[in-house]
């Protein structure tokens, strides 16, 4: 019988908002894989290693940084090839995914790859906007308002008119885009409602106005947008 799959939400960062499955899974896990982004240590392994079992073996997936998508689907052809030989032998995998692995998460690529042919389940987690919006201290939405999500880089036209249409605005994967970012809701006259937070929950985070940004953003880093109020009020 064929092992089955978990692709486990991990959270933001903070290890202590994986939800209480995620924590089961990963203490019970004989296998482990994760991604690296062009061989760094990985992200999404640091949130979980104080639960990561010491004879886990480990499915390391290198994904390059690069514009072209073909070495990345290489990566995950090859990550996909190890964890199904792992599924076939019968061993079940645990796949760690940070934030939510639905929701701009890697492991949606394994899982177009793997789920007609083995069991998988998907194990939600905290999803970095309501993250941001807790340390903010900012709602996001209420009754029958909208929240538009937008990455970061989508053209700057687009991002005036979608921004322009919306009533409250998360901006993810900002990193080097902030510059574009910046000076469109600027152009807009929304950069006194806008708040900038990077690496959100974790201690090295940092909550402040757009106005007070940094120049340079991470990747981990978005930009909180809501209209016709204050938003530290």
């Amino acid at each position: 019988m064929a092992g089955k799959l978990y692709g486990i939400g991990l959270g933001p960062g903070d290890p202590e908002l994986m939800t209480l499955k995620a924590h089961r899974l990963i203490s019970r896990a004989s296998v482990v894989a994760y991604p690296t982004l062009a061989g760094a240590e990985s992200f999404a392994r640091s949130i979980a290693a104080g639960v990561i079992p010491a004879d886990a073996r480990e499915i390391v997936m290198d994904v390059p940084m690069t514009t072209d998508r073909a070495p990345a689907q290489a990566a995950y052809d090859q990550g996909a090839s190890e964890i199904a030989g792992a599924l076939e032998a019968g061993e079940d995998v645990v796949c760690l995914c940070e934030g939510d692995p639905f929701f701009y998460g890697s492991f949606m690529y394994l899982f177009a790859r793997l789920s007609a042919r083995f069991d998988v389940e998907v194990v939600p987690g905290v999803t970095s906007i309501t993250t941001c919006a807790a340390r903010a201290g900012l709602p996001l939405a209420a009754r029958n308002e909208r929240l538009t999500v937008l990455p970061g880089p989508l053209p700057e036209d687009e991002l005036k008119n979608r921004i322009e249409g919306a009533e409250s605005v998360a901006i993810m994967k900002v990193g080097r885009h902030l510059p574009k970012i910046r000076g469109v809701i600027d152009a807009l006259g929304f950069t006194d409602q806008a708040i900038y937070v990077e690496r959100a929950s974790l201690p090295d985070e940092v909550v402040c106005p757009l106005s007070q940004a940094p120049e340079k953003a991470p990747y981990f880093s978005m930009i909180l947008l809501t209209k016709g109020a204050d938003p530290w009020l």
